[in-house]
């Protein structure tokens, strides 16, 4: 691809419109250089902060006729390299855009610009007794309008779905510079093609996102919730569907191998959760609702369920700051793993049924290119976070031969229903595996759509394909 530079002449247009929110400073623009991928970062050649609808179209529209590619850049908490402003030009922080705009308690819902924190927003909602479910593990920092680029997830999605089901409208700015709503404020929408949830989860392709409108719903009084040591990682898998199966749909099913929770106790100085030599792998498992006795009995047909298995004693939250020592551990295995070691994360997902199966191929193809790998995530929705660990593994190894262990892995998830992001989306480092889960026919479909938005291509260029 072959974007324009920035000239003098368009900081200064920048400068005009935005005055002190246009820095080219080398501080910033290194701070706008990356996310939470790996070690991956490109510096951008300006930065720029709009807090209105209307500067992002005219920042939009004069990078358009000029030629500049533009990068929206949220909190930087992303996984694949979906905020790394690959050919430089703008970097778009939507941080100014941080106001929750209306809380809609008569329909449920929420008016909320992409700039406010996840958390935030949650608690905001949780104050007028509802709830928007979606968690990601960064929820603490990430932006709502990157939960809608990458169509987030987290552990709460096992039970009531991920960002899509929730986002009902969209305000939008088109490369172009034009301002569009892509649906309506209501719960059944037939009119027209799907523009909304087109909008979801394509990362920041098609247009930059400034007000997002989502469904919420009454919030849960009670939860309880158990962590379950396994003898076996390929057991503590198989225990997933058994729950299932029983009619339990938990508001949580989290996996956890050894070394993922060892080493986030390790990171986070706090053993007040015994792990012994001989556990392979926890299942951390939430009930939630507004009936406590309904809940007790859930868990009571979870216990008969997991005594088909072998594991150690089953540790129950007693109180809500146990409540909150769990969640804050498993919240924090993907930070710990990457201050343990050298490493590349991969967000696959299969049927849940497959998970053992799943498990099975990483272990072996590990053991094939010589490379160790601690794995954890949302069982309840086959959603498995793989952790591969460079450990002992040479450079020229890693840096030629791994590319071909995930393309391995992929073909594999795919073999087994899946498909290679189930939250983290495709970015810049899972583009080269595309072919695997789609035909040409799809690919050419989806950059066909790419181009009726983007015609030159200037919106976060080099993503997804």
């Amino acid at each position: 691809m072959t974007f324009t530079s920035v000239s003098d002449s368009d900081i200064q247009f920048f400068q005009e419109l935005l005055q002190d929110r246009c820095s080219i400073s080398h501080d910033d623009l290194k701070k706008y250089s990356h996310d939470e991928t790996e070690d991956l970062e490109v510096l951008p050649n300006v930065v720029l902060k709009p807090n209105t609808p209307e500067e992002v179209s005219q920042i939009l529209k004069h990078c358009n006729e000029r030629n500049i590619c533009v990068t929206p850049s949220g909190a930087r908490t992303g996984l694949s390299g979906g905020a790394i402003p690959l050919y430089g030009g703008v970097a778009m922080s939507m941080e100014k855009f941080d106001q929750i705009i209306e809380i809609d308690e008569d329909n449920h819902q929420v008016t909320v610009e992409p700039g406010v924190i996840t958390q935030v927003l949650q608690e905001a909602v949780k104050e007028k007794g509802l709830f928007y479910p979606p968690d990601p593990a960064s929820k603490g920092s990430c932006f709502i309008g990157g939960n809608v680029s990458e169509n987030s997830g987290g552990p709460k999605a096992v039970k009531y779905g991920v960002t899509n089901e929730y986002v009902l409208n969209l305000e939008v700015v088109l490369p172009s510079g034009e301002i569009i709503w892509t649906g309506a404020n209501v719960l059944k929408n037939a009119t027209g093609y799907p523009l909304t949830q087109l909008m979801v989860g394509s990362e920041g392709t098609l247009g930059v996102i400034t007000k997002i409108v989502l469904k919420l719903i009454p919030h849960p009084t009670h939860d309880l919730l158990m962590l379950v040591p396994f003898y076996s990682a390929t057991e503590a898998c198989e225990a997933v569907t058994a729950i299932f199966k029983v009619g339990i749909t938990p508001s949580g099913l989290e996996f956890m191998e050894r070394d993922a929770l060892t080493w986030t106790q390790s990171f986070l100085d706090d053993t007040s959760i015994n792990v012994a030599d001989n556990h392979a792998a926890h299942l951390l498992i939430e009930v939630d609702g507004f009936d406590p006795e309904k809940l007790m009995a859930e868990c009571a047909q979870i216990m008969d369920v997991l005594e088909n298995f072998e594991t150690d004693e089953i540790l129950f939250a007693e109180s809500q700051a146990q409540k909150d020592t769990l969640w804050r551990l498993r919240r924090s295995v993907g930070e710990a793993v990457k201050a343990n070691s050298i490493y590349k994360e991969e967000d696959t997902v299969v049927p849940r049924y497959e998970l053992p199966k799943l498990l099975e191929h990483v272990k072996r193809i590990g053991a094939e290119y010589g490379f160790t790998s601690v794995c954890y995530g949302h069982a309840g929705d086959g959603n498995l976070h793989i952790n591969i660990i460079k450990g002992e593994m040479s450079d020229e190894k890693w840096n030629n031969e791994l590319s071909k262990a995930i393309r391995e892995l992929f073909t594999e998830v795919v073999a087994l229903g899946g498909t290679l992001s189930g939250e983290h989306g495709i970015g810049l480092v899972q583009k080269q595996y595309m072919d695997i889960p789609f035909s040409e026919t799809s690919l050419n479909l989806m950059r066909g759509i790419k181009d009726v938005f983007d015609p030159k291509g200037i919106l976060n260029p080099g993503k997804v394909f």
